[in-house]
Order: C-alpha cells, then sequence, then structure tokens
C-alpha cells in the first residue's frame, strides 16, 4: 500500500478548532497553545495546499470555499478518530468478580492460574469462595464456577466446564496388598455430600456394604485430605483428582467411576454476555477445559494389583 501523504495532524487540529470558532483566539484556548502557535499551523496548512482557507477581515475569519471544505471533513475525520480511541478504551477489561466453589479452585484453577495472568496480563479478577450453592448465585458475581444440572435458565449464559463423577481414594498403602475392602476399611465422609458412599457402593454392585459410622468432616478438600492422610477411603470428584494423583498423595480404591447429572459449569447474566472481560475469561476456560480433559493414565503396579483382584 502506497504511504498516504497527510498534512501534519496537530496543523489539521488547528485549523478545525479556527474553524469551528472562526477565531484563532477561540481556537488557541480549546487546544491550550499559544494563538501565534495556532496561527502557524493555518499558515503552513495554506501553504500546504497551496490554496486561502480563510479570509482575515476586520470582522474577523470567514472561511473560504475550499476551507469550508476541508473544515467539513477534517471534522468528520477527527471524529471517528475520537470514536475509534472510544471504543478502544471502553473494550479495556473490567475487574472481574468470580463466585467460585472452594474445591472446585484449589483442585483445577490454582494450579492453572499463571496462564490466565500470561494469556491476559490486563485482566483482573476477584475470586470470591463457597460450598454453599445459594452462595454462587449469578446475580450476585459478573460470573459463577458452581454445580449445576446444566439446564438452561431463563437470562443466564452457561458453560459446561467438567462433568461430575465420583470415585473411590485412598492412601497407596491400602492398595499395596491388593482390593481395597469396603467392608472394613474406614469410610471417610464429606457432610455436604452424605449419600456419596451409598450411591457409589450400590454403582459398583457393593450393596453389602454398611456405611454406617466413620469420620465426618465439613468439606470435601478435608475429607480428601484425610484420606491421603491414611484415616480411610473416601468418594472424590474424579476430574478434581490429577494433583493429588500426581503427587502420589492418593490412589484410586476401585477403578470403577460413577457418572452423575451434575456439573461444573461457568454461569453469567445474559447482560454480561458481550464484556471483553467476560469473554476474555470464558476463552481462557474453555482452553484449560481442553488442555486438562482426562487422559488415560498409566496405572501405577498397585492400582494394577487391585484391579486384578476385582477382576477374579
Amino acid at each position: 500500500m502506497a504511504s498516504r501523504r497527510l498534512p501534519p495532524l496537530h496543523a489539521v487540529r488547528a485549523f478545525e478548532a479556527a474553524a469551528r470558532h472562526l477565531s484563532i483566539t477561540r481556537a488557541a484556548d480549546e487546544l491550550n497553545v499559544t494563538v501565534g502557535a495556532v496561527s502557524r499551523h493555518v499558515r503552513a496548512l495554506e501553504a500546504r495546499m497551496g490554496t486561502a482557507l480563510f479570509l482575515r477581515g476586520s470582522r474577523g475569519l470567514v472561511l473560504t470555499s475550499a476551507g469550508k471544505t476541508f473544515a467539513d471533513s477534517a471534522r468528520e475525520a477527527l471524529d471517528r478518530i475520537a470514536d475509534a480511541a472510544d471504543g478502544l478504551r471502553l473494550r479495556r477489561f473490567r475487574r472481574l468478580s468470580v463466585g467460585v466453589y472452594g474445591f472446585f479452585l484449589s483442585r483445577f484453577l490454582l494450579p492453572i492460574w499463571p496462564t490466565l495472568n500470561a494469556a491476559y496480563p490486563e485482566l483482573e479478577i476477584d475470586l470470591h469462595t463457597s460450598s454453599n450453592p445459594l452462595d454462587l448465585l449469578p446475580s450476585r458475581f459478573d460470573a459463577v464456577i458452581a454445580v449445576s444440572d446444566g439446564q438452561p435458565r431463563a437470562g443466564l449464559v452457561t458453560h459446561s466446564v467438567m462433568p461430575i463423577a465420583t470415585v473411590p481414594v485412598c492412601a497407596p498403602e491400602f492398595v499395596k496388598d491388593g482390593a481395597v475392602d469396603f467392608a472394613s476399611v474406614p469410610l471417610l465422609h464429606a457432610r455436604p455430600r452424605p449419600d456419596d458412599w451409598r450411591r457409589w457402593l450400590d454403582h459398583a454392585q457393593f450393596t453389602d456394604v454398611p456405611v454406617q459410622g466413620g469420620s465426618s468432616f465439613e468439606s470435601l478438600s478435608l475429607t480428601i485430605e484425610a484420606a491421603a492422610a491414611g484415616m480411610g477411603a473416601a468418594i472424590a470428584i474424579d476430574g478434581l483428582l490429577a494433583p493429588d494423583l500426581a503427587r502420589g498423595d492418593l490412589v484410586k480404591a476401585h477403578p470403577t467411576v460413577r457418572p452423575t447429572r451434575r456439573q461444573f459449569v461457568l454461569e453469567y447474566e445474559q447482560r454480561m454476555a458481550d464484556d471483553p472481560a467476560v469473554t476474555a475469561f470464558v476463552a481462557w476456560l474453555n482452553d484449560a477445559r481442553r488442555q486438562q480433559a482426562p487422559k488415560k493414565p498409566t496405572p501405577n503396579k498397585a492400582a494394577m494389583k487391585a484391579g486384578a483382584e476385582y477382576a477374579r
């Protein structure tokens, strides 16, 4: 593309202001420069164009026909530049307020949080955690990551993030000698999810194993920590086990994973759909979800031995 032969922008601004006010003095006041500076800019513009833009008389300035034509064009062009600059300003990221289920934050988001800072260094997010579903309402935040059935709801935009499927876990020593005996190993319970063990045992066809008794904890996070400490077996969310399995703190106590109708979702009100900050957060979360999608793990020897015991 050939380079544009443009007059100096400061000269165009000086002329446009003088043409609008029909006054060099008022143009100088608007632009916060001296009267002499405006006069020099206008004369330089006239010299460049080879034509007079103003008629100067005792009653002040009068635009020539060429001056009026150029003033109209210059005003339109400067307005477009101003609109474009305003548009960029409005597209800057706002500070987001995001409510999130605490266990999802600690097991999934925090380990990959540096990738968000790398991808969108100007995006600022205030996180607010809770395990109470009533706290994580889209009306209270710009967006929430919560547990839902994933069904569409009027006025809300919903993105599926991760299905919730459950699996029993325990410390590695529990599977060194073969399959875990769920009838004798202590079963650890998360009070917010009181039916997890019964549902998983029935799904895995351990219908005769009782679930009464055993330690109970106020959160799923503490229950998982207790299992890693060797206190017993716990029911965990399969998609959130990667950090614990990678460190070797936990192993799956049985290969059966029970699917549920619930999932982690990102939700926000429809009015936020075009917000640049929300759009950026959604893009990052979707990319992270794809990269963190479960891959078939290579089972360790203890897990392979446990699986063989169950197959008998």
